[in-house]
């Protein structure tokens, strides 16, 4: 397969108008101004977000005029594509302090020298009153009102802001002012990337293009989310990322290899001839540490697994929490949990202990309000990668 055909395969869900017209366009001499756009609402990245910065990288790489544009201004309104509420307005100092912390995580796949950084609020705080009604002109209320999930939040009575409508616009004349050729994105944004090409075309008479990306799924086989847990995040750890990919369903290998890693298609079905799933995930988990880390931390990772996880030996460094002893009753597991910092919550401590998450010195606890008596040199592990040795102080 060559570079082209990867380009517009590998990890791709959608091209719009389609792949034969972009083909013809990307093996000409031209030189494409390609854009992602990000809204700086949170300031975690995890794997599958990453899958379309790689594509960005792709596209630097190759020598096309490459802009990775923080939307200040539209972060203002938030894009709610994929969320079934209204999005909470950001302050610009807010803003500004979020797109530090991604900036920092998006250099693991990004080479910034290459891509030019721009703010959207450049243009659009420029805009006057007459042409931000010239630009809404453009575009049907009833075709936002039509999406998924604004029907489903207005037939459920739920307040869908007169803001909100204002956002594909707004994202279209991003692509219109810089003159794009390529818009990029995940497939939740097509409607969005759309706008941009209806102004290029009715403004510019200029045909432009769509490259939705697909997303990856999350190490339960849903889609990858903070509340459920099942995210890899660009800024984890070595040792959590790589047990993490070693806990992904064996379905899942495949999309991993594509969208969370740099190795080409040929490597991949060599890595993979042969093995188990088992080792495949290894020789998986190892790479995705050693490219968001070093190879160092990735062989560190690999060995800790095999000893704590698959030997079911205790780590050499477990954590020591000092216990101060008391004549009062002992906390509930949940709170022992939360108290140790081997939950972030009590709620969470309640759920993985219900679900079988929660031991101490290897019995099993399920009743999370049981009542802890803590010994010396107990030993409390939450899953299987999560330890705390305790140290009485009387």
């Amino acid at each position: 397969m060559d570079k082209t055909e990867e380009l517009l395969t590998r990890g791709v869900a959608n091209i719009i108008p389609n792949k034969d017209e972009l083909r013809k366009v990307l093996v000409s001499v031209k030189k494409l101004n390609v854009y992602l756009g990000i809204d700086p609402t949170a300031t975690k990245i995890h794997l599958g977000h990453a899958a379309v910065l790689r594509k960005l990288n792709e596209f630097a790489k190759l020598g096309h005029n490459v802009t990775f544009l923080i939307g200040d201004f539209t972060a203002l309104i938030g894009d709610t594509s994929d969320k079934d509420t209204e999005r909470p307005v950001l302050t610009p100092e807010q803003i500004q302090e979020n797109f530090k912390t991604y900036k920092k995580q998006a250099e693991k796949i990004l080479d910034f020298s290459k891509i030019k950084v721009r703010h959207n609020s450049e243009w659009l705080n420029k805009l006057t009153s007459r042409e931000l009604i010239k630009l809404v002109q453009q575009f049907s209320f009833g075709d936002f009102g039509s999406r998924e999930l604004i029907k489903k939040r207005l037939e459920e009575g739920k307040r869908v802001g007169m803001h909100e409508g204002l956002y594909p616009a707004l994202q279209g004349y991003d692509s219109y002012f810089l003159d794009t050729d390529i818009q990029l994105g995940g497939t939740d944004q097509t409607f969005n990337m759309q706008a941009g090409r209806t102004l290029l075309k009715r403004w510019k008479n200029k045909d432009s293009f769509v490259l939705a990306t697909e997303f990856l799924m999350g190490t339960d086989g849903r889609k990858m989310s903070k509340s459920w847990g099942n995210a890899i995040w660009l800024d984890d750890n070595p040792q959590d990322m790589f047990t993490k990919v070693m806990a992904i369903q064996d379905n899942l290998i495949d999309s991993y290899f594509i969208l969370g890693t740099n190795k080409d298609l040929k490597t991949i079905e060599e890595i993979k001839s042969g093995k188990s799933p088992m080792d495949v995930k290894k020789e998986l988990a190892k790479i995705i540490v050693t490219e968001l880390h070093n190879e160092k931390d990735a062989m560190s990772a690999k060995g800790n697994f095999e000893q704590t996880v698959q030997g079911e030996k205790l780590p050499d460094d477990i954590p020591v929490f000092k216990w101060v002893n008391s004549n009062a009753s002992g906390p509930s597991i949940a709170h022992a949990l939360f108290d140790t910092g081997l939950v972030k919550t009590i709620s969470e401590g309640k759920r993985v202990t219900v679900q079988g998450g929660t031991a101490i010195n290897d019995t099993i606890i399920n009743n999370p309000n049981s009542p802890y008596i803590p010994n010396e040199g107990d030993i409390l592990r939450v899953g299987k990668r999560k330890f705390v040795k305790i140290k009485i102080i009387r």
